[in-house]
């Protein structure tokens, strides 16, 4: 890339102006060549450093096409990179382009980032350095890939989206889509297809600055838009004038025109004249309807006066008439209320009637139970000598006592027995107890283990392991179909006590190695090959064999000087197969973990015989050249753990699993023992039940023989009180003389009730008279009421004829209403009034006639203006319209033109 020249040639080409081709007939190449000093500073400047600003200063790629890790610095002028094919020239460049922010299809090889990453790895990344505007400044682009195309970028280690990254490049110049900048060999070709005015325009962006392609490309649009704003002048200015000629010539017709329209104008005028006229007659007609409503209203009332008057007599016989009414219902209320009376004393009497005849028949069947209670007494007196001679009848009987002692005596033992196996049970209960919660205690510690490993196995899952539960899964049910133990995934069989050391040994060892299953048997790598090839699951087998491996080195003293503490086969844990794959895969025994002393003497390292070193910041490692015997180091960053994010320690999962296996035979043990006391316990509890049984059946014949001999004294006891209170009961002479003293009582109630009957049979009498003479005198006001109203019909019936009348009268008065408004709504539809308007009503005619006839004279005159061409006022008007227009329009272009025409000059000027 050229900076800052001294003198610059500018050709101008009016067809390539243009956007077109060269033109030998209508047009001729215009060439302007002229000298100019340069006026544009440089670019970028050279800094001491001798680096320019954008300056590549370092690559680093990592599992980057044939690259596993590569690390180069660039100097500041010519840089040549030479080799045979296929050594990795072109992936040096591939990575330039797309740690640049290219996209795959500049390059020519493959459309997607995925396809760039090395062969058998997951991911890579690119790191490129670059000089900044003041020397020192480093600017460090990165990119992530993996094989699913996704990137990542990092500016200066901080995670930022893709356009920053563009920007920055972009302000450095750098276009890596440029072919005349940056040329892959797949893209020679294309190269070779570009037209002179492509190459003139690639290479004003790859040599000039950023505004030089930018002036060009105004300049030529510029050129384009002045050449079309004469023309638009040009144009306008020609149709202005003929618009202008053709007004002239039409002036005389829209004078004529005009003339017609104002006449017209005035017919209109005395339109709006016509509905009000129309309404004022309307108004008239409303007036005289309202007077014949106010007449009939006023006759209508002095009727109804008058048949009030009349009215006022007939109230007051009505109110007699009521008055009348009213104390014969109260005479028929007390006639009733007597009725009721005698009813009453007449079932009151047939009662005592009842009683009495009662009571009669009463003495009759107290003498027939007489006989029949002597009958009774003489019965109980023989059930009671049965009863007591049945009860000294009955054997002696003498409980056994000794026996049910004796059968008590065995309970307690056999009970005491008892409550000894029941302690010994609950004793064991407890320990049962105890063992069962350590067991739960160990299953739950296990359970959050198998959590962790779940973690694990979802950190896998993350790093693009998709199916690896399935894998898992899949394996855990096909255990019996297995040989032998299958370890797996790695990553949860590797146990690191060290945090610190885990991203130690997750960047030693391979990515495909920590999802790989390792197999014990050929027979079952097959089988898991087979099954797990679908899963994208790594299956490795080991066999033990271990004699053609290298003696690990040792940690020597002088390696402890530098601050080495181990080799990295030593800080983990896992099953022996496990191990001992990882050793042979990734070659833990020869990686030596170092600390911040042993960063700082790297290469004292190397000197003791050190080719894989790990510090807590770097990642050191040394090769032999074949051909010299020379070594080369290369230097990585150490990233942080991703996959050991939660660890297991194998030693708690094997004391854990022992201490369950124990306290499961403690468990089975126990319940046996608790099962052989049961045993014997029921055993005891049997006898005593048996025992419990037969004295239970001795005290229950106690309880029959004494139940026995009880009955036998109720029942004695019984009859003797039955005899008594038959003996006790009153006597016939007794009984017969309560009961004619009781109906003695009764007759002399019967003798009262009817004196009552006889005072309320005088009573009713004497209401039945004066309810008579009432109900007469009522009868006689109502036939002098009917008279009256009788003479009230005939001032009724004018009154009603009065009513309809004024009911009429408002009918036409609400006609005449809705009338007015409509003229009064259709008037104010065509014109409302203001004083304008009714001073132009007044110069017109006053009635209906002689405006029409108005009307018509001005229409008349204005058909007879006689013209040509009836739309010779619209198109003169809009003639009229377009010339401000055109004329507004050529000002705005030329003041464009003038703008666009020093802008031109401007840009000539400044090139």
């Amino acid at each position: 890339m050229q900076q800052g020249r001294k003198m610059r040639v500018l050709t101008l080409r009016k067809q390539y102006s243009e956007g077109g081709a060269s033109s030998s007939q209508s047009q001729t190449d215009e060439t302007m060549a002229y000298t100019l000093p340069s006026k544009r500073p440089k670019l970028f400047v050279r800094g001491k450093d001798d680096y320019l600003p954008g300056n590549i200063v370092e690559i680093e790629i990592h599992n980057f096409m044939t690259y596993s890790h590569l690390v180069s610095k660039p100097g500041p002028r010519l840089n040549l990179v030479i080799g045979p094919n296929g050594t990795g020239k072109s992936s040096l460049v591939c990575a330039i382009a797309l740690g640049l922010a290219g996209e795959p299809q500049l390059l020519g090889r493959a459309s997607s980032i995925g396809d760039y990453v090395k062969r058998g790895e997951e991911s890579g990344w690119i790191n490129i350095s670059l000089r900044g505007n003041r020397e020192g400044e480093i600017i460090t682009i990165t990119r992530k890939m993996d094989r699913q195309n996704k990137s990542e970028w990092q500016l200066n280690g901080r995670l930022v989206p893709k356009r920053e990254i563009l920007d920055i490049v972009h302000k450095f110049n750098v276009q890596v889509g440029n072919l005349t900048q940056f040329l892959p060999q797949d893209r020679v070709c294309e190269f070779a297809k570009l037209s002179p005015i492509q190459l003139l325009e690639e290479t004003e962006k790859a040599v000039g600055d950023q505004e030089l392609s930018g002036q060009h490309r105004t300049l030529i649009e510029k050129s384009r838009d002045l050449k079309r704003l004469e023309i638009t002048v040009r144009q306008n200015e020609e149709t202005l004038s003929q618009l202008s000629a053709q007004n002239a010539e039409q002036e005389r017709d829209v004078e004529r025109v005009r003339q017609r329209q104002q006449l017209l104008q005035k017919a209109e005028s005395m339109k709006k004249k016509l509905p009000w006229l129309k309404y004022d007659l309307r108004k008239n007609q409303y007036v005289e309807a309202k007077e014949k409503e106010r007449a009939a209203k006023h006759k209508r009332d002095e009727i109804a006066r008058l048949i009030a008057e009349q009215k006022i007599p007939i109230e007051e016989k009505k109110q007699q008439k009521l008055k009348l009414e009213a104390s014969c219902k109260k005479l028929n209320s007390n006639i009733s209320s007597n009725d009721n009376k005698r009813r009453e004393i007449i079932q009151n009497e047939n009662q005592l009637s009842v009683q009495v005849r009662a009571k009669a028949s009463e003495i009759e069947e107290v003498k027939k139970r007489e006989e029949s209670r002597q009958e009774r007494i003489a019965r109980a007196k023989d059930d009671l000598a049965a009863a007591e001679a049945e009860l000294a009848k009955l054997p002696f009987y003498e409980p056994p006592k000794e026996e049910i002692e004796c059968l008590g005596a065995q309970i307690r033992d056999i009970e005491f027995s008892s409550n000894e196996k029941r302690s010994v049970k609950r004793e064991m209960g407890y320990k049962l107890d105890q063992e069962r919660s350590t067991l739960q205690r160990c299953i739950s510690r296990l359970k959050d283990i198998e959590n962790t490993n779940i973690r694990l196995l979802q950190a896998l899952k993350v790093s693009g392991v998709r199916h690896i539960f399935e894998a898992v899964e899949w394996v855990k049910t096909h255990s019996n179909d297995l040989k032998k133990r299958v370890y797996g995934p790695v990553l949860v069989e590797v146990n690191v006590s060290n945090r610190s050391h885990t991203a130690y040994l997750e960047g030693h060892v391979p990515n495909y190695i920590w999802k790989s299953f390792i197999t014990q048997d050929s027979n079952d790598r097959d089988l898991l090959v087979k099954n797990l090839k679908s899963f994208d699951i790594p299956v490795l087998n080991y066999t033990g064999n271990r004699q053609m491996w290298n003696e690990p080195q040792p940690v020597t003293d002088a390696m402890r000087n530098l601050g080495i503490t181990s080799r990295l086969d030593e800080v983990f844990e896992a099953p022996s197969a496990v191990k001992e794959v990882l050793i042979s895969q990734a070659a833990l025994d020869h990686s030596f973990i170092g600390s911040e002393e042993t960063n700082r003497r790297a290469d004292d390292a190397n000197k003791l015989g050190v080719m894989d070193l790990w510090t807590p910041e770097n990642h050191y490692r040394w090769s032999l050249s074949r051909y010299g015997g020379h070594s080369s180091a290369s230097v990585s960053s150490v990233q942080g753990s991703r996959l050991f994010a939660s660890t297991v320690d194998m030693t708690e999962v094997n004391e854990l699993s022992n201490k369950r296996r124990a306290c499961e035979l403690n468990i089975g043990k126990l319940d046996d023992d608790v099962k052989s006391i049961s045993s014997e316990q029921r055993h005891l509890e049997d006898e005593a039940a048996k025992l419990h049984r037969k004295r239970e059946e001795i005290i229950n014949n106690m309880k029959l023989e004494r139940r026995r001999r009880q009955e036998m004294d109720n029942r004695i006891d019984q009859r003797r009180r039955k005899l008594e209170s038959m003996e006790n009961e009153e006597d016939l002479e007794t009984t017969i003389s309560r009961l004619t003293d009781l109906i003695g009582r009764l007759n002399v109630q019967r003798f009262k009730r009817a004196i009552e009957m006889k005072d309320l049979l005088i009573v009713a009498v004497s209401l039945k008279r004066h309810f008579a003479q009432e109900q007469l005198a009522a009868v006689e006001v109502d036939m002098k009421i009917r008279d009256m109203e009788r003479e009230l019909r005939e001032p009724e019936k004018q009154g009603i004829q009065a009513q309809q009348e004024l009911e009429r009268c408002k009918d036409e008065l609400e006609q005449c209403r809705r009338h007015l408004q409509s003229a009064k709504a259709a008037a104010e539809s065509v014109a409302k009034l203001n004083p304008e308007l009714q001073q132009a009503f007044l110069e017109m005619p006053e009635t209906v006639e002689e405006l029409e006839a108005a009307m018509q004279d001005c229409v008349a005159q204005a058909n007879a203006v006689m013209f040509l061409n009836h739309n010779v006022l619209e198109d003169y008007e809009r003639r009229c319209e377009q010339i401000r227009n055109l004329k507004f329009k050529v000002e705005g272009d030329r003041l464009a033109l003038n703008k666009v025409l020093a802008e031109v000059n401007s840009l000539k000027d400044g090139c």
